[in-house]
């Protein structure tokens, strides 16, 4: 069983994750700030946006938590849950994408999430949800191995597999099928868990929100000074149209908040400030640019690291 006490203290710790990832990624920053935007909706609940634009490192940037709840679920998604149909809902989660400036800085995502259904006289159905993914232009491996080393470092207290298991949920999830590519290097991804029992379950989300800070901040640090000219700046524009395509087109974070009637603004604010489409674009061989394909496919980083 799950009570409203356990379902508080998910809300306390997604709000203090927030304030704690905004505080640390301004003060990395060292010159934009979050504005904050709080929003409702006439169904239930509501959230708090927080927005960084035109930042020293981060040209814009998004961390936003929400926690909406309504007397029935959307038919899209009781179709696919039969079990879910009829029951009273909340869903509550911290999400961010932060897209920097410098083509040497990957855009970031991360989210960490709570979902529990109930119905008087059943048993509650709930699970979490989350992890976090990086998005180069120009990829550095240095940059991919300290990240994915990381996302086990948070992994490895809950078990021997979780992080390969992760990791490779997170390679098939974040696939665009339609340009045979991954998003970018991976990261973790995990769903619908809740077999260990509520506390264990909360502890790993918890150890994933709190390792963002670790796997992305020391990646800016290394790559802020780096010049570049408009020949990396429209790379990386054009590069960006691949993630509003996977946002558009597969998240299921988007296609969450839209059925249920979420903040438009706020869902969207994953999108980056601008993005370039080029018509069959072709790198030239052997390019920076060209070296980028490399990364886009599933690999076993922490292990080619080793050899």
């Amino acid at each position: 069983m799950v009570d409203q006490e356990q379902i508080d203290q998910v809300k306390a710790y997604l709000l203090k994750l927030q304030d704690n990832i905004c505080q640390t990624l301004a003060l990395c920053d060292g010159k934009g700030e979050f504005y904050e935007d709080e929003w409702a909706r006439e169904q239930g609940g509501g959230g708090r946006s927080r927005v960084m634009t035109n930042g020293a490192v981060i040209e814009q940037g998004g961390v936003n938590f929400s926690h909406v709840f309504g007397d029935k679920m959307p038919a899209s998604a009781t179709a696919h849950r039969p079990d879910l149909a009829g029951r009273e809902f909340q869903a509550m989660g911290v999400s961010l994408v932060i897209h920097p400036h410098s083509p040497y800085i990957p855009t970031s995502h991360a989210n960490v999430r709570f979902f529990i259904a109930q119905k008087p006289g059943h048993d509650p159905i709930w699970w979490f949800g989350g992890g976090f993914d990086l998005t180069p232009t120009y990829p550095f491996m240095d940059d991919v191995v300290h990240w994915h080393n990381v996302a086990k470092k948070a992994c490895d207290p809950f078990g021997d597999n979780v992080y390969d298991d992760y990791k490779r949920w997170c390679d098939e999830y974040f696939y665009l099928k339609h340009r045979d590519e991954t998003r970018g290097v991976g990261g973790l991804f995990f769903d619908d868990l809740n077999k260990q029992g509520f506390d264990k379950s909360f502890g790993f989300m918890k150890s994933v929100g709190n390792a963002y800070l670790d796997a992305y901040i020391p990646i800016i640090e290394s790559r802020r000074q780096l010049e570049f000219g408009q020949r990396e700046r429209d790379f990386q524009l054009y590069r960006r149209g691949r993630y509003v395509e996977f946002n558009l087109v597969y998240d299921r974070g988007t296609l969450f908040g839209l059925q249920t009637g979420g903040r438009t603004e706020s869902i969207l604010m994953s999108m980056p400030p601008l993005v370039r489409w080029q018509y069959n674009y072709q790198p030239t061989p052997e390019s920076p640019e060209a070296k980028l394909e490399k990364y886009l496919v599933a690999r076993d980083w922490l292990a080619e690291a080793e050899n």
